[in-house]
């Protein structure tokens, strides 16, 4: 399908703005170009029962911010079901506060507790810091999950672009630790390890991210090259360490069709199917990357926050039976 109006108005004022790109800044700059620009098409923020900012420990002795969402006042008798959301940004960008509406909208929506995850940044924390942060909160919520009136068995991982990687492998390590998820939510997610698809060639310039900046993401991420190639990178066809990827949680897989990172997302789908896993699978027609934080301004993205939320309520509907 063609490029959607709304989303080719919106990639045209962000060319007259002709602000510098990601891959042009510091790190620290561009951190704080997204903190500015990233609530402005976002949804209105959902009013919650409570919203709790949290300090969650690491295994390295340190402690990250973690925020923990209670669309309703939690009922300890009856617990809630949770989604531990991993926020994008190239695991160089992004805070929870940055995807706060997204995270409202997921537990407004979802019915459920979400508790958004405030990993280390490169580069100044590089490969693995974020994926063993993402998984440490992971651990501790399923750990403290009755202190929140949360229900441990029915927990969701998530994310988008960089979090939706961070999220698809932490269900593989969820499996390995005998963590029990009722879905992985994973929205145009990172899986390749050397951006090599039709869909990075075809679409590396021209439609908010570009080619040049997912290099300078990975850049800052990794340690030496071929950390590439180990699969907590690329749980694809990363070979360094791969488990295997069978008996892990459903998946809901969201991709864009005017998007680089398209075709990893459909590919890692149809591994997940060939390992024997559920797997729901949307390429959302004529959207690029990011378009799940523009539904205040594109009203087509409500329909993809719609199946997001369903595919939420049910995977938990079926835990709790």
């Amino acid at each position: 399908m063609p490029l959607n109006p709304t989303i080719a108005q919106v990639l045209d004022m962000i060319a007259r703005a002709r602000r510098p790109q990601f891959h042009e800044l510091t790190p620290q700059q561009a951190r704080a170009s997204y903190e500015k620009s990233a609530p402005i098409l976002e949804i209105a923020s959902a009013p919650m029962f409570s919203v709790e900012d949290l300090q969650v420990p690491t295994r390295d002795g340190a402690t990250i911010r973690a925020r923990l969402y209670q669309p309703v006042e939690p009922d300890w008798t009856e617990p809630s079901a949770a989604l531990v959301y991993f926020h994008g940004g190239g695991y160089t960008v992004g805070s929870v506060d940055t995807h706060d509406a997204l995270c409202r909208m997921f537990a407004r929506d979802g019915e459920c507790a979400v508790l958004s995850v405030d990993y280390r940044l490169a580069p100044e924390y590089r490969f693995p810091t974020a994926v063993e942060d993402a998984f440490d909160a992971l651990r501790w919520l399923h750990g403290h999950a009755a202190e929140y009136g949360i229900d441990a068995a029915r927990l969701a991982v998530g994310g988008d672009s960089a979090g939706g990687t961070l999220a698809a492998v932490c269900a593989v390590l969820a499996r390995d630790a005998g963590i029990a998820l009722a879905l992985q939510l994973l929205i145009y997610p990172g899986t390749g390890g050397h951006q090599q698809t039709e869909s990075q060639r075809r679409l590396a310039s021209g439609y908010l991210l570009s080619g040049e900046t997912i290099q300078w993401f990975f850049e800052n991420y990794v340690r030496e090259a071929n950390d590439r190639d180990d699969w907590r990178f690329a749980p694809l066809d990363g070979q360094r360490g791969a488990p295997a990827f069978d008996g892990l949680a459903p998946a809901w897989i969201a991709t864009a069709e005017y998007d680089p990172l398209g075709d990893e997302g459909a590919a890692y789908a149809q591994k997940l199917r060939a390992a024997g896993n559920r797997v729901a699978f949307r390429c959302y027609a004529g959207m690029i990357h990011e378009f799940f934080k523009m539904g205040g301004f594109v009203p087509e993205v409500a329909d993809a926050h719609a199946d997001a939320a369903a595919a939420l309520r049910a995977a938990f509907f079926a835990a709790k039976a």
